[in-house]
């Protein structure tokens, strides 16, 4: 069993954000204010990744090396997600006489004993929640170590060097707080919506309080890139016109699950979910978007569009917000 370090930073560091459709790179020219320096992606053909398990590593390395020789990053230091699929975040009540310094060493020797996953040999960090006289309340981040090794050695492989791994719902919170759409008092569900998947998470308090992925049917093959005027790939919806749309019914009924679920048993009835933000790599983000205004009775909104400027002034797509996030990781060294 392994540490491995979620929270860290440095300057001129690539991040990389790799799911099961597309590679993408984000670099900050600097991040007060926040100026990018450049973004690129790479869509990647199907089953190369699923469900966040590389599954074809010889195919990835043959593309990840492409983009690196293309994107000139050669041998440089990089921050990369570990995909959502794969990740547990969970909350666990310590004994209380545990000082912060032994906490830690507690984890390492109760993990596959006491404290169940559901994985063996994982990776993990941890944030203390609560601590009183009467408990100690901490939320555990793990992961198979065997799929992070993947995601770290791929990385090698090509020429780059992986200095930090984080996970996609401290990434988001991070890129909003900067935006300064995230308040300690909120009740915050973040949503992110992708081509495959949609991840939802909660935050009270600057802390995370849970995490759930909600999967569907991505039906990659149905989406034709196309490329822009100016160069820039989208992807357009081949099959029938609102099937994206009604493939998300679902997914809204989850969020209202989410929610209930979090005031009534997490918070007894004492608190309630007060705000959505939303986020995500899929193409009908804005319809989506519409939708969940009119369907939900609170607040829902998007990145702020002058959070960050770049060189050429064009606004940043919502599916390098992840990479955006990550970018924004402090403490790497």
């Amino acid at each position: 069993m392994k540490m491995f370090k979620w929270f860290q930073r440095h300057q001129r560091i690539a991040n990389i954000v790799m799911k099961d459709h597309v590679i993408r790179y984000l670099e900050l020219k600097q991040t007060n204010p926040l100026i990018l320096s450049r973004c690129e992606e790479r869509y990647l053909p199907s089953g190369i990744i699923q469900e966040g398990k590389i599954v074809d590593e010889e195919i990835l390395a043959t593309i990840l090396e492409e983009c690196v020789s293309d994107w000139k990053i050669k041998n440089r230091r990089v921050r990369f997600i570990v995909p959502d699929p794969v990740v547990v975040i969970r909350s666990i009540s310590l004994p209380k006489e545990l000082e912060d310094d032994e906490i830690r060493s507690y984890l390492f020797m109760e993990l596959g004993t006491t404290i169940h996953l559901p994985f063996e040999e994982p990776v993990f960090d941890y944030t203390i929640v609560e601590r009183t006289k009467e408990k100690l309340v901490i939320l555990l981040f793990a992961a198979p170590e065997h799929i992070v090794k993947s995601y770290s050695e791929l990385l090698e492989e090509v020429k780059l060097r992986p200095i930090a791994a984080d996970i996609s719902p401290l990434c988001i919170y991070r890129l909003f707080h900067a935006a300064d759409q995230a308040k300690k008092e909120d009740h915050l569900l973040l949503v992110q919506v992708d081509l495959s998947a949609v991840n939802v998470s909660a935050f009270h308090q600057h802390r995370p309080i849970f995490m759930r992925q909600l999967l569907f049917e991505p039906e990659f093959d149905q989406w034709e890139k196309k490329t822009d005027a100016f160069g820039s790939i989208a992807l357009e919806w081949q099959g029938e016109e609102e099937e994206p749309l009604r493939q998300l019914e679902d997914v809204y009924k989850e969020i209202e699950r989410v929610m209930s679920f979090y005031r009534f048993s997490i918070q007894q009835g004492n608190a309630q979910i007060s705000r959505i933000l939303l986020t995500g790599d899929h193409p009908y983000l804005s319809q989506i978007y519409a939708a969940m205004r009119e369907r939900f009775d609170i607040s829902v909104d998007i990145l702020s569009e002058n959070v960050i400027a770049s060189a050429n002034r064009k606004t940043i797509s919502p599916s390098y917000h992840l990479a955006l996030g990550l970018a924004l990781k402090e403490g790497t060294s």
